[in-house]
């Protein structure tokens, strides 16, 4: 089972994103392209950072009817991102949808992964927002199940959750988790969150660190202190 530590780029800018990864000199560390980037730049983020050696998550987060999200994945295979997500609240016909058009035509696709609930989302914000009345847990455990059913690699869920989703839907069943913090950090927006070595004890297979790293004094100093935290 793959283990790694991606960052967060969510800058607004390519030369923003050039200047922060300029920093780590020959290392290449996995990073995330989310919304703010990819708008800002568009496809030509994601063939710059490959040029340069870095395994990419785009992460754009598809929910739509599901022949736009099949449509929408057939693009995005041709960028040879290494991840990419929907939302599993789209329901299973639409992450099948998705699958289908990732999948090139010679078998071959990204990593396609689910996110199950936000990690900025608590118990009282799904009842009182979303409606969904059910304990988070369930409803990211039932999420879950659906990705795996769908033919979907993994999720996206918080380290809390980690564990019980590879209970449910086996070993190899990829967990993707932000909301990591040091110990002392500042949570931000995000409520549901652990530390990396938390996460590691909790079960989780990649974590996603932006702030913590992005608005480090020294990134690639603390890059490295997730990496031996995450991995050692």
């Amino acid at each position: 089972m793959p283990h790694d530590v991606i960052i967060a780029c969510d800058f607004p800018s390519a030369e923003e994103t050039f200047r922060f990864l300029d920093r780590f000199g020959p290392v290449r560390p996995f990073v995330k392209i989310g919304m703010e980037l990819f708008y800002s730049e568009g496809p030509s983020i994601v063939r710059s950072l490959k040029e340069r050696g870095h395994r990419i998550f785009l992460d754009l987060k598809l929910h739509d009817i599901p022949n736009t999200v099949k449509k929408a994945m057939r693009v995005l295979s041709s960028l040879d991102v290494d991840l990419c997500n929907v939302h599993a609240a789209g329901s299973v016909s639409m992450m099948e949808a998705a699958v289908e058009g990732l999948t090139r035509p010679d078998g071959s696709k990204p990593l396609l992964i689910a996110v199950t609930q936000l990690t900025s989302t608590d118990q009282e914000t799904m009842e009182r927002d979303l409606w969904i009345r059910e304990p988070i847990r369930d409803v990211v455990l039932h999420y879950a199940a659906n990705a795996k059913a769908a033919g979907l690699d993994g999720v996206v869920c918080s380290p809390l959750e980690a564990g019980l989703i590879h209970e449910t839907c086996g070993i190899g069943f990829l967990t993707v988790t932000p909301g990591i913090r040091f110990a002392g950090g500042d949570a931000g927006d995000q409520k549901r969150v652990t530390t990396p070595s938390d996460a590691k004890r909790l079960g989780s297979d990649y974590i996603v660190v932006g702030r913590p790293v992005t608005a480090a004094e020294d990134p690639p100093a603390a890059y490295r202190k997730c990496l031996e935290e995450f991995l050692g």
